[in-house]
């Protein structure tokens, strides 16, 4: 008797968080020429629309990959870039109400042709654009043998004509052409890095033959009310006679959230430095350092435990330690409640930090994966520059924490104003927790300055003065609001100014060194 199988040999599926490191893979076998997806860009997709993220799997192995997105038609049928209109490959531009699904990439694994993978991913996009009932599929198609030819047609337009009447074969155009697909116009500079192509492309279209004009007319429905509630811990610097009073302290903050049904608590960067308190004499800078990266094992052990126990997530503020690698860094914990731990380095040290504590500059700069969705953490001074923000998002993010310290009320200022800066630019949340208070006995941490708030972006829905909540000046206490993530998706596509997505991709971008 034949052995039945229990799952399908190949399957055609939504991408999830947990295929990233396999699109990733599959993208640098497919463009050995080109920089492959960095996992940023993939996890912007997946966040932006994640139901338009497909991929293959044959034998339990990512072997297809297609990513797509929303446009409106106004977008779609103009001359246009790929990295201006899929914002540089995160799908920072997709926008929920616009009429036409938007390809911005397929990846077929090369050693797998013979699986018809790409038809099963162009399948998939039908299926969806059906389901959604809009106007149909557009894509920037790539022209591979138009440099080949270049000579004889003169134009790409030519070629592109050539090709279109089957007087001879393109490797792409022809598949897109055999699959149904009309070519609209010729995209110039489509994508310069395509050197085979002349750097052209060309507008690809299926029009949907179920499209009814009626449903545009139809409300849209919120497709994420999910609401996270947020508590910022304004923590005053005490002395601790023993180490254990700095977690009890901690562990009762964190047990006031948890009551008040909170998913995330925030702590403020170098909360830590309240373990020094505990030393029977003030300890400078290097001797400082070394006495807190012995603190660092139990530090992230007793907040992951408590996280797990009082099922909240922990930011837990940032830690002055030295790391695996020997160097200095200020690093900002995210405790989850799954248990999982996440570090993130302060990308820019103040001139204060790298000549007293020697810390050094940190290099990765990636959202973290929470059960609310990606969160970026910008620990103080990194909120005033705009890029690091700005990648946050373009991941994904939609909640962005940053603790900080602050010696004097223009320092913090200076903070605050990057931060409500940061939420407008992002249209995102943006969520400060700072110390108070001072430790005579604790070096470099002698004043403390805060009003810990959480900002909103400044349009009709949010808040009047762009606060959801703030602290009072220089007390200890907690600051708690409720945020709404459609809220957020509300004013990208329909508030009064769109700042996300309105940005002149075709004018200005930000490169990173990894390719983000």
């Amino acid at each position: 008797m034949a052995e039945k199988r229990s799952t399908p040999k190949i399957e055609v599926r939504t991408a999830t968080t947990k295929d990233v490191s396999a699109i990733i893979a599959l993208s640098a076998k497919v463009f050995k020429d080109e920089a492959p997806y960095t996992r940023g860009m993939v996890m912007g997709q997946l966040s932006a629309f994640p139901e338009g993220q497909f991929v293959v799997v044959y034998e339990d192995e990512i072997v297809g990959y297609a990513a797509t997105m929303i446009l409106p038609e106004a977008k779609v049928m103009k001359q246009h870039s790929w990295a201006e209109v899929t914002g540089g490959g995160y799908a920072a531009m997709h926008d929920r109400k616009g009429d036409w699904l938007y390809g911005i990439e397929v990846c077929v694994d090369p050693e797998r042709r013979r699986l018809r993978i790409g038809k099963r991913l162009y399948d998939a996009r039908r299926r969806l654009c059906m389901d959604l009932d809009l106007k149909g599929i557009a894509f920037g198609g790539r022209l591979p043998g138009y440099k080949r030819h270049a000579r004889k047609y003169g134009t790409p337009e030519a070629y592109l004509e050539a090709v279109r009447k089957n007087e001879l074969t393109d490797p792409v155009a022809s598949f897109h052409l055999k699959a149904g697909f009309e070519p609209e116009f010729l995209l110039k500079n489509y994508y310069p890095l395509d050197t085979a192509s002349g750097g052209h492309g060309v507008l690809m279209v299926w029009q949907n033959p179920y499209y009814d004009p009626e449903q545009a007319k139809q409300p849209v429905n919120r497709s994420n009310p999910d609401v996270v509630r947020i508590v910022t811990v304004q923590m005053e610097a005490k002395k601790m006679a023993t180490t254990r009073e700095f977690y009890d302290a901690v562990e009762y903050f964190v047990e006031v959230a948890a009551e008040y049904d909170a998913d995330f608590v925030v702590f403020p960067e170098l909360f830590t430095l309240m373990l020094l308190s505990a030393e029977p004499e003030e300890l400078k800078p290097e001797a400082a350092i070394a006495r807190l990266t012995e603190h660092t094992s139990e530090f992230v052990e007793r907040l992951t435990e408590m996280a797990i126990r009082r099922n909240i997530n922990i930011i837990g503020g940032s830690h002055a330690t030295r790391t695996d690698d020997g160097e200095i860094q200020n690093v900002g914990y995210a405790f989850l409640r799954d248990g999982s731990v996440h570090a993130r380095e302060k990308i820019h040290p103040t001139p204060n930090e790298r000549q007293y504590w020697h810390i050094q500059g940190g290099d990765p700069i990636d959202v973290i994966e929470t059960d609310c969705g990606p969160v970026g953490i910008m620990i103080c001074y990194d909120s005033e520059f705009p890029e690091i923000a700005r990648r946050l998002c373009d991941q994904g993010a939609r909640i962005l924490f940053v603790p900080f310290n602050t010696d004097t009320r223009h320092g913090y200022l200076r903070v605050r104003y990057c931060c409500q800066a940061r939420a407008i630019e992002n249209q995102c949340y943006v969520v400060t927790s700072g110390m108070t208070g001072n430790l005579a006995n604790v070096d470099n941490l002698d004043i403390e300055y805060a009003q810990s708030a959480i900002f909103t972006p400044c349009d009709f829905p949010f808040a009047r003065d762009g606060i959801a909540a703030e602290t009072s000046e220089n007390v200890e206490m907690v600051a708690v609001a409720d945020l709404n993530l459609s809220t957020l998706s509300w004013a990208r596509y329909e508030g009064s100014v769109r700042n996300f997505r309105d940005r002149r991709l075709d004018l200005y971008r930000t490169r990173w060194s990894d390719g983000g």
